[in-house]
């Protein structure tokens, strides 16, 4: 495959993939979910409100501050930007509030003690996805998302996980179609407190549309070679996959942004392990 194929675009995310201007600072465009870090304080959340002057973020722990657009610093990512308004309104605070995921936003509400219950996904790109898109709602259900370090592990985790009726367990898989080895490790793991699902892409990076990245497709991987490298080979990107992650991830602003296979198998396994298995027969 030719290195820069027209097929998959020739300037990834806008020209700051490859070649990033260390001299111009990016611009980003408010909107609900956005998370902010305050390069000054160190205050990090998620985009709640603004107004002409002034942005307010909501921390992991449902507290806010209200911060001036200008001159403030923010970082996106780890890397500084600057926050602008969007053309269309604010949110209004007496109007309904999504979170990314599409939910109604639970306006300063604490994170709630967790439950016994838990959602495991495959890696720690997956956990970050899903937290990207879902956590505020994890949080407000008391939900933690652990990560198996591989499918392989599944079968011991949840032996000792030892789910029962108020200990549920979601389990997220990658490349979970038939014949594959993960639909085989799923097969061997049964019991009613336990839902394994998963999407059909080889890896998590393929449930980002990739629209989202500027690119048509995401590009084909030889059998045999490491997908993640294959991918960014094929589109001619000189970085290591936990670098190009972080641009992709810094891409992702909401539920839109990610494939409906990815979304429908997320929102199961969240009402899974919070619905009360009774409401739930």
């Amino acid at each position: 495959m030719p290195k820069n194929s027209d097929r998959y675009g020739s300037d990834v995310l806008a020209g700051d993939w490859r070649r990033p201007h260390k001299d111009r600072v990016a611009e980003v465009e408010l909107e609900p979910g956005l998370v902010l870090e305050s390069a000054d304080e160190g205050f990090c959340g998620a985009v709640v409100a603004w107004d002409k002057s002034t942005v307010t973020l909501e921390d992991r722990q449902g507290a806010t501050r209200v911060f001036q657009l200008e001159p403030a610093a923010f970082l996106v990512d780890g890397r500084p930007a600057t926050a602008v308004r969007p053309s269309s309104p604010s949110p209004s605070p007496s109007g309904p509030l999504l979170s990314a995921s599409g939910s109604v936003a639970v306006r300063g509400a604490s994170a709630r003690v967790a439950r016994e219950s838990r959602i495991y996904v495959e890696g720690v790109h997956d956990a970050e996805l899903v937290e990207r898109i879902w956590g505020h709602d994890l949080r407000v259900e008391g939900v933690a998302v652990e990560y198996l370090e591989g499918v392989d592990h599944l079968p011991a985790i949840v032996e000792e996980f030892g789910p029962g009726p108020q200990r549920r367990l979601g389990v997220l898989v990658d490349h979970l179609v038939p014949g594959s080895k993960e639909s085989r490790i799923a097969e061997r793991v049964s019991s009613p407190h336990v839902l394994v699902t998963g999407h059909p892409f080889i890896d998590v990076w393929q449930a980002v549309k990739p629209s989202v990245l500027g690119i048509g497709a995401w590009p084909e991987v030889p059998r045999g070679t490491p997908w993640k490298e294959g991918v960014l080979r094929a589109l001619g990107i000189r970085e290591e996959p936990g670098e190009a992650w972080r641009r992709i991830l810094g891409a992702v602003r909401s539920y839109k942004d990610v494939e409906p296979e990815l979304l429908g198998r997320v929102e199961e396994l969240i009402d899974f392990v919070t619905v009360p298995p009774a409401m739930q027969d």
